[in-house]
């Protein structure tokens, strides 16, 4: 809970991100008046567009089988492809966390190596000297997206996580571009240099059976299917960046201000309209300190 001081200038800011801000304002009574008032939640301000835009970059990739055991590497290299896909690879976690019911183990392998890394003058080759495997995963996320979806509460819990829809590939254009960044990916599999991390007897339909197979969501699968576009649709996950929901110019105004509201603003990823680069976190930061410096120098005038 936040409280204003008896002050002109006092104000609250919620950076609670994609998820949590709009889902805060829905709870305080800003949203649309309708799905507010289902849940017996005083109407504070009417606004429609709380919740709205929400989307997610898509991800798709390979996971392939080594003869070789392959050291344990985070997202290092991004290709940026000309087709408005990112294709990246990661190697030596637990790939069993792509399904639907392991979904936490690969989150928390990449947080032990980074606290390793935090521990005096550890190296990364420290810390992975002696992790190994012999899968690594090679993937690919679309720009942008164009796709867009919303946000609803289910309950007035906060605890409780809100239904969320982004509506991946809704737009033909974002699936066009999955299949293209596939189309690399496996050019990639097939390459000369890539040949001694992958079994010769293994094709590319066998590797895109696997993922078919594997339960990274709860869409309905076509594994006779030879399209691209539809393996995308079926194998489509999370790449966790969550953005929209508050969109500046709908939502808050140039200042991250909330538009009818006094002394709210909301300053995080949820005021944006697409997702900036290969991972927003950099730009998230330094909206967040952009947006403070902006606030101090206001308040010196």
């Amino acid at each position: 809970m936040a409280f204003l001081k008896n002050d002109s200038r006092s104000e609250i800011i919620s950076s609670a991100g994609a998820i949590g801000s709009p889902q805060l304002l829905l709870l305080s009574g800003i949203g649309p008046a309708t799905q507010l008032q289902r849940l017996g939640i005083k109407v504070v301000l009417d606004q429609p567009l709380v919740g709205q835009e929400m989307a997610d970059n898509s991800l798709n990739g390979l996971i392939i089988p080594s003869p070789n055991p392959i050291e344990l590497s985070l997202a290092t290299f991004v290709g940026i492809t000309k087709v408005g896909a990112y294709v990246e690879s990661i190697s030596g976690f637990d790939f069993s966390a792509l399904s639907v019911s392991g979904s936490q183990s690969m989150a928390d392998d990449s947080t032990t190596v980074l606290n390793q890394l935090g521990k005096g003058s550890m190296t990364f080759q420290d810390a992975v000297a002696n992790s190994t495997t012999n899968l690594g995963f090679i993937a690919e996320k679309v720009r942008g997206p164009i796709s867009k979806g919303y946000l609803e509460l289910e309950n007035t819990n906060v605890s409780d996580n809100p239904k969320v829809r982004f509506n991946y590939f809704q737009a033909q254009e974002d699936l066009r571009k999955c299949a293209k960044g596939m189309k690399i990916v496996i050019d990639v599999v097939n390459s000369k240099s890539f040949s001694r991390f992958h079994y010769r007897n293994t094709t590319i339909q066998d590797l895109l059976q696997m993922m078919v197979n594997m339960q990274v969501n709860f869409r309905p699968k076509h594994p006779n299917s030879t399209s691209l576009e539809q393996y995308c649709i079926d194998t489509v996950m999370t790449f966790w960046h969550y953005h929209g929901g508050c969109l500046v110019g709908k939502v808050v105004d140039r200042d991250y201000k909330v538009l009818g509201v006094d002394s709210l603003r909301v300053i995080d990823g949820s005021t944006f309209s697409f997702s900036p680069g290969t991972n927003p976190q950099a730009t998230i930061m330094m909206l967040g300190r952009y947006m403070g410096r902006r606030i101090l120098q206001s308040r010196r005038r």
